[in-house]
């Protein structure tokens, strides 16, 4: 089975530009973009971030509005506040050099258990399983029931790491679940897992008991630009188009948001470390001041 997986692997993965890689830093910024963007659009906006702070040290020692401006266009700005921490911990208590173990990678700002595992996995190799939603889905159809207890459910999804090839199996079943064992109608035909699959085996797609797909999205009852998360971006892109960090007075309503959801909204991003404000004149902009540290060595 890992033979057949890793040759369609070999044959028929994508092509994403963060795979090219085994630097742990480019590896776990991969992973913090992705978070919460689509693979290929992740890829294309890796290669801009990681041109630009190619290392630790250099990401620790700009400024949030530096690491802000250079987020643009991937949204949940907080994950760039929480690189950068990463970062700047990374360089003071490891030397610049990403931690390679679970407990050190997840003492991280900002990294939880899966990014952990997918840097140990894509970076160094280790035998264990980063359990994302395309994963967890082809293990639980093809050899499951996976265990619902979570310690259980990793220690069995990392059973089934063939122990010298981490990476390309995570790599490999992430493609397999997003092209072939999709949650609605799988392709069974063209897995390369079929002859061991008990889902094929035991029932009829697209129906597989046991999955624990995501059932389908409910329609959005609010549009999107009334939404907080669009006044954010909106607060957002009026700082990040600021010349010199200057001040940006908040003084009329922003789209279908009054004057005092704007503030409140404000407010809330300073608490966030987004942004920092000036109460006299309804002013923010981008935190401009840099938490320098000393580079390694």
């Amino acid at each position: 089975m890992h033979s057949a997986v890793l040759d369609w692997y070999a044959a028929n993965g994508r092509d994403l530009a963060f795979r090219r890689t085994r630097d742990p830093w480019a590896v776990l910024v991969s992973e913090v973009i992705a978070q919460q963007t689509q693979a290929a659009r992740a890829a294309e906006a890796w290669e801009r971030f990681i041109d630009a702070f190619p290392t630790p040290a250099a990401l620790a020692a700009v400024s949030p509005a530096t690491v802000i401006r250079a987020w643009r266009g991937l949204g949940y700005n907080r994950r760039a506040i929480a690189l950068r921490a990463a970062a700047i911990r990374i360089v003071e208590d490891h030397g610049g050099r990403v931690p390679g173990t679970l407990d050190l990678l997840t003492a991280l700002p900002g990294v939880g258990p899966y990014t952990a595992r997918a840097v140990l996995a894509f970076a160094f190799d280790r035998p264990v399983a980063p359990l994302d939603t395309n994963i967890r889905r082809v293990l639980d159809r093809a050899l499951g029931p996976l265990p619902t207890a979570p310690r259980a459910l990793q220690s069995t999804a990392d059973g089934f790491v063939p122990p010298d090839a981490a990476a390309d199996w995570a790599h490999a079943l992430m493609d397999v679940g997003a092209t072939i064992c999709v949650a609605r109608i799988p392709r069974c035909d063209a897995c390369p897992i079929r002859d061991w699959c008990r889902a094929t085996q035991t029932s009829s797609p697209p129906m597989v008991e046991g999955s624990r797909s995501r059932p389908k999205a409910i329609a959005r009852k609010t549009p999107f630009p009334a939404t907080s998360r669009w006044l954010r971006g909106r607060i957002l892109d009026r700082l990040r188009d600021a010349t010199n960090d200057a001040w940006v007075a908040f003084e009329d309503p922003i789209g279908t948001h009054p004057l005092p959801a704007v503030l409140a909204e404000v407010r809330r991003m300073s608490s966030e470390g987004l942004l920092e404000t000036d109460s006299t004149t309804n002013g923010a902009r981008l935190v401009s001041s840099s938490y320098l540290v000393k580079p390694p060595g």
